[in-house]
């Protein structure tokens, strides 16, 4: 097209958005009687509709100039507050824009400025989609334009030689979609389509699946560590208790994450997966990516070198993203209460509390993340970045609360998959070829909560093992306590409960309450006053009833402990035990029911420094692959049993296997050394030389890759949705 073609389109459609805006403010001020746009006499229709169009024009550039400089001035706000901010700035702008009218024709009340300005950049959002849709060509122009322009002045300059780019990856993970899970929903049901439609035509012809096992800590602490950083040392569970800092370890607590992250790079000496021309985009850690969005690792950093929440700067900077995203969350907060409420009504079993503020924690995490994450990633396709890790946290976050295989569960992979869709078609206009890796870092197993079950909380069960007050309700209540503590909260509280009570010792005093931990179906317990690991012998010396009272109960499967004589020793039930060290069994081994891997899982974690004086892992019933969660979960991951311990790999084929035939792909190490290969396979510039050991061959140097704009980022997540509306629609019956 003339090049005076494609301008004079530009301009209509400018002026078509204009219009739309226009009549929109008019509609509003006829609908709402707190907003005018006439002087107190009365105006004629034309003037009205003038200073509507007056009135637009001026809320229309002050978004487009002024709005990016009040979301960068913010920028260390939040996320889930400047989302919030956003309609409140929306509103004041307009408020600005009517003072800009003549005579004071325009005038409105700050809460229906609010309203207002949400619905005209929805309507003004929507008519630029549909005009893009209408012309496919302009949109394809652009994003070539968007992708070749940097590119092509450093072309110029020289810096590349005119070279053509190896191979990009992006790795997405799908948190907590168990390798099971996966292949189900990939299956054709009958005479309807898959569940996942999109990741279902890739599975046996462009991509592979395999499964992968987690180690003992089957959670995104441990594994994401693993596979960003390259190292789960010393990583037992979620959360856990260190005696020598007298500190409580929550994996997605920021502190804990940077200082997980600092242990990992140490042990490891590299940065990470992700150290050169990388980008982290909605994960615990950074995997020594520069680029970040959403990083927990880096959060509670300050200043300008935090580049954690530009992610979302780039998306709410444009106030249209900010309203779809927040009509979205209202709709998933309604669709969880009405989710909910029906499980209620039909007694359905399990079940747990979705009350309080869950239904404002899974909205954020199935919309406001969703989609500032998949916004980010393909900015960073568009400006060409070599090696991209996204996680997706929506599914994990559900299966929790609903149940692993729930209709509700069913619907967030249906939305998951329409945004694994929405990337695979940015790839197409990327300035490189790109290659999606699809992965998990843990599954779920469902069951009934231990305190559903039981009638009391481990807590209750290790207080009364030791002969301390347990609360009266506890085994009549039907398990509706708190299980245990194991939030970040609670936690700290248990610690700092447990060392003001007086220790007891040779001197008069007695010992402290034990700290209680849990991550799942895996329970922590601790004796802070006794420096180091508590030995068997120590703990049946102070307390000789509590060892059998877990170990024999219905609801453990077995205990880890560390014996003065054998080493370590996992405990069941009727006297069972199994000497990790030496391989001998009294009985049958606690350990035969969990599968294959779970002795050298187990023996691993024994050795860590941190491992607390007495891990227990729930029971489990191969039959049902049910476990019971020490928390709030029917849905659950952190310790052995069931599907928790199988996640998934979904790679090209045109990979080269991760595994030799016949070989199981173990240990979240073990998948990073695999990205590794497959980065260095593209001969590009992802892995630093020499980081990984002498196995690894040394990494070319690659040439730099074209970056995109900050303030070209923004218009992406709008313009690629259109092009997706322009395809033949995927099938979503979440609404």
């Amino acid at each position: 097209m003339p090049r005076w073609k494609s301008v004079g389109a530009a301009l209509l459609r400018v002026l078509a958005v204009w219009a739309v805006s226009t009549l929109t403010m008019l509609a509003l001020a006829g609908i709402l009687p707190d907003f005018r746009l006439q002087s107190a006499d009365g105006d004629s229709t034309t003037r009205i509709a003038i200073t509507a169009a007056s009135g637009a024009g001026a809320f229309g550039l002050l978004s487009a100039l002024v709005w990016p400089l009040l979301v960068r001035a913010l920028l260390l706000v939040p996320a889930f507050v400047l989302g919030l901010l956003v309609f409140v700035l929306n509103g004041s702008l307009l408020l600005v824009a009517l003072n800009l009218i003549p005579d004071g024709r325009g005038a409105a009340e700050p809460e229906t400025a609010v309203v207002v300005a949400a619905v005209m950049s929805a309507a003004s959002s929507a008519t630029s989609t549909f005009l893009t849709v209408r012309d496919d060509g302009a949109y394809r122009r652009r994003l070539a334009r968007l992708a070749d322009r940097r590119q092509g002045s450093r072309r110029r300059r020289g810096e590349t030689g005119g070279l053509p780019q190896p191979p990009g990856t992006v790795f997405l993970q799908l948190d907590g979609v168990g390798h099971d899970v996966l292949r189900d929903a990939v299956r054709p049901r009958g005479n309807r389509p898959p569940i996942m439609e999109t990741v279902a035509g890739w599975v046996d012809t462009t991509h592979t699946l395999t499964p992968w096992r987690t180690d003992w800590s089957s959670q995104t602490g441990a594994s994401q560590l693993g596979i960003l950083h390259g190292s789960t040392e010393d990583v037992p569970a979620f959360r856990w208790y260190e005696k020598e800092s007298r500190q409580v370890i929550v994996s997605n607590r920021p502190t804990s994450a940077a200082e997980l992250q600092r242990r990992a790079a140490a042990r490891t000496g590299d940065e990470g997966l992700l150290t050169v021309d990388g980008a982290s985009r909605g994960n615990l850690f950074t995997g020594g990516a520069e680029e970040l969005a959403l990083v927990l690792s880096v959060a509670a950093r300050r200043g300008r070198h935090n580049r954690s929440r530009s992610g979302y700067f780039a998306y709410f900077r444009d106030p249209a993203n900010a309203t779809r995203t927040a009509g979205s969350f209202l709709a998933e907060i309604f669709r969880e209460l009405g989710q909910s409420a029906r499980a209620r009504l039909r007694r359905e079993t399990p079940r747990v509390g979705r009350g309080g503020l869950y239904p404002f924690i899974r909205a954020f995490a199935t919309v406001v993340e969703r989609d500032v994450v998949v916004a980010a990633v393909m900015g960073d396709i568009l400006s060409g970045r070599t090696a991209i890790y996204a996680d997706l946290v929506a599914y994990d976050e559900v299966a929790h609360h609903s149940g692993p295989r729930s209709r509700d569960t069913h619907q967030v992979l249906r939305r998951l998959d329409r945004s694994v869709a929405l990337i695979a078609k940015v790839v197409e206009h990327a300035p490189r070829d790109y290659r999606i890796v699809l992965l998990s870092d843990h599954g779920q197993s469902p069951g009934a909560t231990f305190a559903d079950a039981y009638g009391r909380t481990l807590e209750d069960l290790v207080r009364a093992g030791c002969a301390l007050p347990v609360p009266r309700q506890a085994g009549r209540t039907g398990g509706h306590r708190p299980a245990v503590a194991g939030g970040g909260a609670e936690a700290r509280e248990a610690a700092r409960a447990a060392l003001r009570r007086p220790e007891r010792d040779g001197e008069g005093h007695g010992p402290s309450d034990p700290v209680v931990l849990a991550s799942g179906n895996l329970g922590l317990v601790s004796f802070p006053d006794v420096p180091g690991r508590m030995s068997r012998e120590e703990i049946d010396r102070r307390h000789p009833a509590l060892l059998r009272t877990l170990a024999d109960h219905p609801g453990v499967g077995f205990l880890l402990i560390r014996s003065e004589r054998y080493g370590a020793v996992v405990l069941g039930a009727d006297g069972a035990e199994h000497h990790l060290d030496t391989g001998r069994i009294v009985g049958r081994s606690p350990l035969a029911a969990f599968g294959d891997g779970a002795v050298a899982a187990v023996r691993r974690t024994a050795r860590f420094p941190n491992a607390p004086d007495i891990m227990v892992n729930s029971a489990y019933d191969p039959a049902t692959g049910e476990v019971h969660a020490f928390e709030g979960q029917i849905g659950s991951h952190g310790g052995l049993g069931g599907a928790q311990s199988h996640p998934f790999l979904l790679w090209p084929i045109e990979l080269s296997p991760p595994t030799r035939p016949g070989e199981q792909l173990v240990g979240a190490e073990r998948v990073h050394a695999v990205l590794r290969r497959w980065l260095r396979e593209a001969d590009g510039p992802q892995v630093p030389e020499g980081t990984d050991g002498p196995e690894v061959p040394q990494v070319s140097d690659g040439p730099e890759v074209p970056q995109v704009s900050e303030g070209e980022e923004t218009r992406l997540l709008g313009d690629v949705t259109a092009a997706s509306a322009a395809s033949p629609p995927l099938p979503d019956k979440t609404r």
